[in-house]
Protein backbone atom coordinates (compact mmCIF):
# COMPACT_ATOMS: atom_id res chain seq x y z
CA UNK A 1 0.00 0.00 0.00
CA UNK A 2 1.16 3.65 -1.06
CA UNK A 3 1.58 5.65 2.66
CA UNK A 4 -0.83 8.72 1.68
CA UNK A 5 -3.07 7.45 -1.33
CA UNK A 6 -4.64 4.92 0.43
CA UNK A 7 -6.85 6.54 3.16
CA UNK A 8 -10.24 5.83 2.35
CA UNK A 9 -12.51 9.16 1.79
CA UNK A 10 -15.79 9.52 1.47
CA UNK A 11 -17.85 11.54 -0.54
CA UNK A 12 -19.99 14.70 1.45
CA UNK A 13 -22.86 16.69 -0.08
CA UNK A 14 -24.25 19.40 1.72
CA UNK A 15 -27.76 20.25 0.80
CA UNK A 16 -29.83 23.34 2.01
CA UNK A 17 -33.88 23.17 1.08
CA UNK A 18 -32.95 26.14 -1.70
CA UNK A 19 -29.73 25.52 -2.79
CA UNK A 20 -26.35 23.38 -2.54
CA UNK A 21 -24.47 24.15 0.24
CA UNK A 22 -21.03 22.22 -0.52
CA UNK A 23 -19.39 18.39 -1.76
CA UNK A 24 -16.52 16.85 -2.52
CA UNK A 25 -14.59 14.20 -0.88
CA UNK A 26 -13.82 14.21 2.73
CA UNK A 27 -11.54 12.29 5.13
CA UNK A 28 -13.84 13.04 8.26
CA UNK A 29 -17.37 15.06 9.06
CA UNK A 30 -18.36 15.78 12.85
CA UNK A 31 -22.06 16.57 13.39
CA UNK A 32 -24.39 18.29 15.65
CA UNK A 33 -26.48 14.98 16.00
CA UNK A 34 -29.29 15.81 18.49
CA UNK A 35 -27.83 13.57 20.99
CA UNK A 36 -24.59 15.54 20.67
CA UNK A 37 -21.45 15.94 18.37
CA UNK A 38 -20.84 12.84 16.10
CA UNK A 39 -17.85 12.19 14.07
CA UNK A 40 -18.03 9.93 10.78
CA UNK A 41 -15.13 8.50 9.27
CA UNK A 42 -15.08 6.61 6.22
CA UNK A 43 -16.39 3.26 6.04
CA UNK A 44 -18.87 4.12 9.16
CA UNK A 45 -21.51 1.74 9.57
CA UNK A 46 -24.40 2.93 8.37
CA UNK A 47 -26.80 5.51 9.86
CA UNK A 48 -29.71 8.02 9.27
CA UNK A 49 -30.16 10.63 12.34
CA UNK A 50 -31.81 13.57 13.06
CA UNK A 51 -29.38 16.76 13.19
CA UNK A 52 -30.31 20.31 15.56
CA UNK A 53 -28.44 23.57 14.39
CA UNK A 54 -25.00 23.93 15.25
CA UNK A 55 -21.93 23.78 13.03
CA UNK A 56 -21.00 21.01 10.99
CA UNK A 57 -17.14 21.00 10.44
CA UNK A 58 -15.66 18.88 6.96
CA UNK A 59 -12.30 17.79 6.89
CA UNK A 60 -11.09 17.62 3.12
CA UNK A 61 -8.32 15.06 1.78
CA UNK A 62 -6.00 17.76 2.48
CA UNK A 63 -6.31 18.38 6.37
CA UNK A 64 -8.63 21.73 5.50
CA UNK A 65 -11.41 22.07 7.95
CA UNK A 66 -14.04 23.49 6.46
CA UNK A 67 -16.84 24.63 9.72
CA UNK A 68 -20.62 25.12 8.09
CA UNK A 69 -23.36 26.91 10.48
CA UNK A 70 -26.59 24.26 9.71
CA UNK A 71 -30.41 24.34 10.84
CA UNK A 72 -32.19 21.69 11.92
CA UNK A 73 -32.35 18.60 9.33
CA UNK A 74 -30.60 15.13 8.87
CA UNK A 75 -27.71 12.66 7.45
CA UNK A 76 -27.74 9.92 6.02
CA UNK A 77 -24.34 7.33 5.75
CA UNK A 78 -23.54 4.64 3.48
CA UNK A 79 -21.30 2.92 1.00
CA UNK A 80 -19.40 6.16 1.57
CA UNK A 81 -21.52 8.42 0.91
CA UNK A 82 -22.89 11.15 3.40
CA UNK A 83 -25.74 13.39 2.51
CA UNK A 84 -26.51 16.36 4.91
CA UNK A 85 -30.03 17.84 4.32
CA UNK A 86 -30.75 20.53 6.38
CA UNK A 87 -33.30 23.41 6.07
CA UNK A 88 -30.62 26.36 6.20
CA UNK A 89 -26.89 26.09 6.15
CA UNK A 90 -23.72 28.57 4.96
CA UNK A 91 -20.15 28.17 4.67
CA UNK A 92 -18.52 29.72 7.98
CA UNK A 93 -15.12 29.46 7.96
CA UNK A 94 -11.83 27.27 6.26
CA UNK A 95 -8.60 26.60 7.34
CA UNK A 96 -5.76 24.60 7.51
CA UNK A 97 -5.32 21.65 9.55
CA UNK A 98 -2.30 24.20 11.67
CA UNK A 99 -4.16 27.20 11.63
CA UNK A 100 -7.51 26.18 13.30
CA UNK A 101 -6.56 26.91 16.91
CA UNK A 102 -4.98 30.66 15.40
CA UNK A 103 -7.67 32.60 16.08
Amino acid sequence: MMAGSSKTLMQVNIVAADHPVWHGEARSVTIPASEGEMGILADHEPVLTVIKGGSLTVVDPAGERHVFEVTDGFISFDSNKLTVAVERGRDVVRTSGTDAAAE
